[in-house]
């Protein structure tokens, strides 16, 4: 049965947060060899600095952001298991560039193959997951491009899931920064291989294979736990980072630069900016109260709305507070019962007129629905005394 809710509230609070947009610095003065570069807050998404992020260039093995994203998203769906075995195709095992020299027919789970790819940038390992996840390379490089489509990674083209050079295979530091965003977001299982400076694959075999990270900045720079490097001659060296100091995640993206050494320093260099001039302030936790709403129905007429999200105002440290505003609106028809997690609306945060944030809200406890007798004897009450039952 359907009912109308009773409630559209405008709340207001105080908040923390900047006096204008994020102020980017110039182009020039943090990235200079690096043809292109982005720096953004992860939680918000708000860019701190960019030079060129639009541009169109070889993306090499940042690339297997993607393809990663793809097979972690398949693992929680459901479709594979990190401990399934994958017998490696003769394709796969064919890849050249950075490799563990798997053998046709060799099977190794779905585990080593990922730890071998976030590590170590494997491009038969990512070949052989590509292969099991698709069906086949062609089918998971369509998924890819579909995928980049969804996500708004508009300036996005690719024709493999590894990055080897490829006619048209090209990206944006914008994209890869979107990419990046969404797999520590959505999928943070992937910092915990990625984050490795080193590994094994093949421990309990007579030839165990030392897996290295190709992204050296996890072992030296403060926070850094990814994400992916890139390198071949048309490319040039690239990196994204990703790194967490305290609440604060932020990842920074170089593409073409000249050195693998100049693009570790240009990237330390804009994760040393973004903490040193920004700092991200929580304001609303999951599950905070942040409205109300009643329900004639309802067995609790009057009941708390919480959000389902954090909300977190990034600002730079040397701004002042300002007052914002929240407007809660509640969904016109809902179904009893209201489960907690049901999204019965949303909450919408303004700053200086414009919108912030919009996240969606539920109910604190499960809502029933009201038996007949107990409409009964809240109307009775309201007709007497004027008053809830």
């Amino acid at each position: 049965m359907k009912v109308k809710a009773l409630v559209l509230c405008l709340v207001s609070f105080m908040m923390v947060c900047f006096t204008s947009p994020a102020q980017k610095v110039s182009a020039n003065e943090l990235v200079v060899d690096g043809k292109a570069a982005i720096l953004i807050e992860a939680e918000t998404g708000e860019i701190l600095y960019e030079k060129n992020p639009h541009e169109q260039l070889q993306p090499a093995s940042m690339t297997k952001m993607m393809s990663m994203y793809l097979v972690l998203e398949a693992i929680n769906n459901g479709l594979m298991e990190w401990d399934e075995i994958i017998r490696v195709s003769d394709h796969a095992a064919s890849l050249g560039g950075s490799q563990v020299y798997l053998k046709p027919g060799e099977e190794m789970s779905v585990r080593d193959l990922f730890k071998s790819v976030a590590i170590a940038s494997a491009n038969d390992s990512i070949t052989a997951l590509a292969e099991r996840v698709a069906g086949s390379e062609d089918a998971f490089v369509a998924k890819m491009n579909e995928t980049a489509k969804r996500l708004g990674m508009n300036n996005t083209v690719f024709k493999n899931p590894t990055g080897l050079t490829a006619e048209g295979h090209v990206t944006t530091a914008y994209d890869m920064a979107i990419i990046g965003r969404h797999l520590v977001n959505e999928y943070p299982e992937v910092l915990e291989y990625s984050s490795k400076y080193e590994d094994y694959i093949r421990q309990n075999t007579d030839s165990p294979f030392w897996l290295v990270t190709t992204n050296k900045l996890v072992k030296y720079v403060d926070g850094v736990d990814g994400l992916k490097t890139g390198y071949t001659q048309d490319a040039g060296y690239c990196l994204t980072a990703t790194a967490k100091r305290e609440d604060m995640r932020v990842i920074a993206v170089v593409m073409g630069a000249s050195k693998s050494d100049v693009r570790n320093a240009e990237i330390t260099g804009l994760i040393e900016y973004a903490y040193g001039q920004y700092e991200i302030v929580p304001k609303v936790q999951v599950g905070e109260v942040v409205g109300q709403s009643s329900n004639f129905l309802a067995k609790q007429r009057v009941f708390d709305v919480v959000t389902k999200e954090p909300i977190s105002v990034l600002k730079k440290k040397t701004d002042t507070e300002k007052e914002a505003t929240s407007e809660l609106v509640l969904n016109e028809d809902i179904t009893l019962p209201i489960q907690a997690g049901d999204e019965i609306g949303t909450i919408t945060y303004y700053y200086d007129g414009k919108e912030y944030k919009q996240v969606p809200v539920t109910v604190k406890e499960t809502i029933e629905k009201n038996s007949f007798l107990g409409l009964y004897s809240y109307i009775l009450s309201k007709i007497f005394f004027g008053e809830d039952a």
